[in-house]
């Protein structure tokens, strides 16, 4: 884990809303850290509680339409129960948030310049018009859009879906942030500007020195990405560590799956994938113990029908320090390497 004071510090969130189905725990008692230069990947289904968690470090929900506990700390300042107009003096300037949709995010009938430089002089109430301009040009420009002293006065529909991601990272750059949270920046992308927009929010990073939260689903990203990850699952967290101990030495069968679901282009072109059986469970009625037992193909490996009625706590993982698993498994190692690796990647074990 990262040796400098985090920047964001979450402890025990828990995010309920009420439904005429009854009350939903998206998010239950879920605690990580993040320091500044420091990138953590949060991975998951949909439906995991990782965009929820995110949401609620902005302060983005309803306060009438939401129950939060626990703390969120940005710097210093507690962000639970915190007032709407302190969470206006955070947001877009010491935190920022690049949604996953771009097109909606941005809104349709303004400029792209203009609501840069919007967000811009919201935070800096000296500026000019033209001083808040002449900032939007220069981030359309660090961003890599092309002569973005023209693109400048183009609206959202007449940039590519690429570019509105640029223009949206821009944005979200704008205050020079400390926190920067990324919501999936690359679905609905091509392969090739997927790569691109990962290796600009990397030079940015460096450049600005943000922490920065990168939300997704794929781990192909989080690889690429991330220092470490937080592996959610029906709105807790079930394995946390460093990429490298989370991409080798996995202890939790969920991580399995989601590592056997993703397409190896260096494997076999044969190679099937290994789906993970059933559908994430319902956040009204969830099930009983473990939340993931009903798809978990190592459950009964755990004696005492423990995985079905007693909820695993989330523990040091038996490889790595500071590598967390929640899990009832006695030896995930073992099982690990002799039947879940075999499958999934074959080379690995013949190399070992």
């Amino acid at each position: 884990m990262s040796t400098s004071d985090p920047f964001l510090v979450v402890d025990d969130l828990t995010v309920k809303f009420p439904t005429e189905e009854g009350q939903i725990t998206a998010v239950s008692g879920l605690s990580y850290s993040v320091a500044r230069g420091q990138t953590l990947g949060i991975v998951g289904e949909s439906g995991s509680g990782k965009s929820v968690s995110s949401l609620a470090v902005l302060g983005l929900h309803d306060p009438k339409r939401s129950q939060i506990t626990g703390s969120i700390k940005i710097g210093d300042q507690e962000i639970v129960g915190a007032s709407e107009s302190t969470m206006r003096a955070l947001r877009g300037n010491k935190v920022s948030m690049i949604f996953q949709d771009a097109l909606a995010a941005l809104h349709p009938f303004y400029k792209v310049g203009g609501q840069l430089a919007e967000a811009y002089r919201a935070h800096h109430h000296s500026a000019s018009k033209r001083d808040a301009r002449r900032k939007a040009i220069e981030m359309l420009d660090r961003v890599g859009i092309p002569q973005p002293d023209k693109r400048v006065d183009d609206y959202p529909h007449q940039f590519s879906g690429g570019m509105r991601q640029r223009a949206m990272i821009a944005m979200g750059l704008i205050n020079d942030p400390s926190l920067l949270i990324a919501d999936e920046p690359t679905t609905a992308l091509d392969v090739t500007v997927q790569a691109q927009i990962l290796d600009l929010l990397q030079d940015l990073q460096a450049e600005f020195d943000s922490a920065v939260i990168i939300i997704t689903h794929d781990l192909g990203v989080i690889a690429e990405m991330a220092d470490e990850v937080l592996v959610m699952y029906a709105g807790r967290a079930v394995e946390h560590g460093t990429t490298k101990q989370l991409l080798t030495h996995p202890e939790m069968p969920y991580t399995w799956g989601l590592l056997s679901s993703v397409p190896d282009v260096t494997a076999d072109t044969d190679a099937r994938l290994i789906p993970i059986p059933g559908n994430p469970p319902s956040l009204v009625n969830p099930p009983s113990g473990c939340a993931f037992h009903p798809r978990c193909t190592h459950r009964d490996k755990v004696p005492g029908d423990l995985c079905r009625t007693e909820m695993p706590a989330l523990l040091p993982a038996t490889i790595g320090q500071g590598h967390l698993k929640r899990c009832h498994l006695a030896d995930p190692v073992a099982i690990y390497q002799q039947e879940v690796l075999p499958e999934i990647a074959p080379e690995l074990v013949e190399e070992n």
